[in-house]
């Protein structure tokens, strides 16, 4: 699992630009690169807002939305014959998912020694 400075959250900005910038050098399609782009920023977005506040644990929860639609973005899309867009899309939308249920016992944990001291 991750450790309490959130590394997660540094990890899921980058996901989300890898998916967002992928476009650039990999074969897509007008879908393709909404799907990568949108989906892309969302996530990074996730990760740069837990960061700001980190208190707000309901994103981890929407970084592990946004991952697992990637991931079925080129079958939803229909952009499967688009191999380097599909993959990307795969693989980022799993590591995201992974990432983002890491991240939930921590945020629990942290949530609950919050609790406790007040």
């Amino acid at each position: 699992m991750f450790t309490e400075n959130r590394a997660q959250d540094g990890l899921a900005i980058v996901l989300g630009a890898v998916a967002a910038l992928s476009p650039l050098w990999v074969d897509t399609n007008d879908r393709a690169v909404w799907s990568l782009v949108v989906l892309g920023v969302l996530i990074a977005l996730t990760g740069a807002a837990q960061i700001l506040r980190p208190a707000m644990g309901a994103l981890d929860y929407a970084m592990g939305l946004f991952g697992a639609l990637l991931f079925l973005a080129p079958w939803v899309m229909d952009f499967t014959a688009y191999r380097g867009a599909s993959w990307t899309a795969w693989v980022v939308g799993v590591v995201t998912v992974v990432v983002a249920v890491a991240a939930l016992p921590a945020m629990s944990a942290r949530m609950h020694r919050t609790v406790a001291h007040h």
